[in-house]
């Protein structure tokens, strides 16, 4: 059916003409359609596979969106190959090679992912023994190969199982052979059943075994297993109340004054014979057996659920199993944590914890036939001491002129680990020996004195502004408080000024303002002596009343 996108916008008429070109189609009067490859489309494929989407329509009616794309298809390897195990890549070489392992001496893997026994000299020293290199392959298998379980499996392996078993069956049957040889037995069957596993079945002259074989299984299915009853025409096998070799419970002690023994459900409650221990005995009787096993736990728990109801707990075994479980683990626990305790608060006052001490087990069951002496040094005198177990990574391995490993030397001063012969915290640094020693030892030595240089400075710093404090300090006191130390010529001279002072302050107050000067410059801070200046003068105006009289020159007399 052509697809209405390549037909566009179809008119009513040229719709009906296109239906009845498609039911021609499928009655078979008209000839399919044809894509651009030569290849005729079903007109019974319907429209929504026939159809191709709006980005693969090519205008033409055709089935290649339907199609894998050609050249997409991948290529995946045989389902059957696999990999090439135990096989070797050609023989092996003559000499060792560089970057080949050092221990056999193949090219396919290193000393530590080698498989070979660890050798005492590896081939790298002794040239001998070289192993050939491995087979190395890749498979990209498809999705069959993947989850196939018997992928890889050899035939031959299970070829070898039935050669052992053959092999083991030939034993059996020559051990069979000598055994009748020896007994020289005129036992029919037995002489059949030789001629059987020998290949002499077809013999006539013993007959038919067919028959024997049967009556063998006959009489074996006709056998009951013991505790069973087995009925061989209905197959239907009942279990016996008890198996009859067994004594039964009222033959153990005939004594009618024994034990009870109740017919109807066989049981025997009491111990039939109270004069051997319960322990050594073959019958105890049915409370002995119901007093062991998970019987007991159970006892224990329903004994713990009827206290705790008592108390007035909620403990109800019937109607919640595993809460009762729960409360009774609980109940043990704390228990056992009281008895710990008061264990031990009785050993801490009356001593005795010595006692109760016990060897380890690895000590006591520690123990081998090996003697071994030790000095007080440490040193073996007598025996064989046990040997290390040595790894197969490389130990001890020093780099770049190094004689010791890295991390054998810690730098306190800049925490930083480094090799102990050169004194060097760059790891896979070339080692500089006795050398790099000393240039460390300096380096480390200006860097302590230029710590130290800093160190002296930010002291300097730390007292300068302790005592720009102090100074601020002393200037935020009010000033006379503290004991004074005047200097006699400034306080002479703040005394001349404090009295010139003074005779202003008369002039302005009598009017006499032509001395005043105006936009002077005047210091705001005080000073101690000016302080004493001004205490001494209003002192000596205070005591005499006319220390601060001057005459004007106006008189009135």
């Amino acid at each position: 059916m052509a697809t209405s996108s390549a037909i566009g916008k179809l008119s009513r008429e040229e719709y009906r003409r296109q239906k009845d070109l498609d039911a021609a189609r499928k009655a078979g009067t008209a000839p399919a359609a044809v894509d651009a490859e030569g290849k005729a489309i079903n007109p019974h494929i319907p429209q929504y596979i026939s159809q191709a989407p709006w980005y693969l329509d090519t205008g033409a009616p055709s089935l290649a969106h339907q199609r894998r794309p050609e050249g997409e298809a991948e290529v995946k390897d045989d389902i059957n190959q696999w990999y090439a195990r135990g096989q070797r890549a050609g023989p092996a070489a003559t000499k060792f090679r560089k970057g080949a392992c050092e221990n056999c001496g193949a090219m396919t893997h290193k000393r530590a992912d080698c498989l070979e026994r660890p050798r005492k000299k590896g081939a790298k020293f002794t040239g001998k023994d070289i192993m050939p290199d491995e087979i190395i392959q890749t498979f990209d298998s498809g999705y069959d190969a993947k989850r196939d379980r018997w992928n890889g499996y050899d035939p031959s392996e299970h070829k070898k199982i039935m050669d052992e078993y053959t092999a083991l069956e030939a034993a059996r049957q020559k051990l069979r052979e000598e055994e009748i040889d020896n007994q020289t037995t005129t036992d029919l069957a037995a002489v059949k059943k030789l001629a059987k596993a020998s290949g002499g079945e077809k013999d006539p002259d013993f007959g038919s075994s067919d028959e024997d074989d049967e009556d063998e299984e006959k009489y074996a299915d006709a056998a009951d297993a013991v505790g069973q009853k087995l009925d061989t025409k209905t197959r239907i096998t009942v279990r016996n109340l008890r198996i009859r070799e067994d004594t039964a419970k009222y033959l153990i002690n005939l004594d009618p004054e024994s034990a009870y023994y109740d017919p109807k459900t066989r049981s025997m409650r009491d111990a039939p014979d109270k004069s051997v221990r319960p322990e050594d005995s073959k019958f105890a009787g049915d409370n002995f057996l119901r007093m062991s096993g998970d019987a007991v736990a159970a006892q224990k728990l329903q004994v713990f659920a009827w206290q705790a109801s008592e108390k007035g707990n909620d403990v109800d075994l019937h109607a919640n199993p595993t809460a009762g479980e729960v409360y009774h683990q609980e109940y043990l626990q704390k228990q056992e944590k009281t008895k710990a305790a008061s264990q031990v608060s009785i050993l801490d006052r009356y001593g005795g914890g010595e006692y109760l001490k016990k060897p380890p087990k690895e000590l006591l069951m520690g123990q081998t036939e090996a003697y071994v002496e030790y000095s007080r040094s440490g040193q073996v005198i007598k025996g064989k001491e046990r040997a290390k177990a040595k790894s197969k990574y490389q130990e001890d391995l020093y780099i770049n002129n190094h004689t010791q490993v890295w991390g054998s030397w810690y730098n306190t001063s800049n925490r930083q680990w480094g090799y102990a012969c050169c004194h060097s915290t760059t790891h896979a640094s070339y080692c500089t020996g006795e050398a790099g020693i000393a240039a460390a030892e300096a380096s480390s030595h200006a860097m302590m004195l230029k710590m130290e240089k800093a160190r002296v400075e930010e002291q300097k710093k730390a007292e300068a502004a302790a005592s720009a404090s102090h100074i601020q300090q002393e200037k935020s006191k009010r000033l006379g408080e503290q004991d004074m130390q005047l200097d006699k010529e400034r306080l002479a001279q703040a005394l001349k000024e404090e009295r010139k002072r003074k005779a202003d302050e008369e002039d302005d107050r009598f009017g006499n303002d032509k001395k005043r000067k105006y936009n002077n410059n005047m210091e705001v801070d005080v000073t101690e002596e000016e302080l004493e200046a001004y205490r001494i003068t209003k002192r000596a105006g205070a005591e005499d009343p006319m220390y601060n009289y001057k005459d004007s020159g106006d008189s009135y007399v």
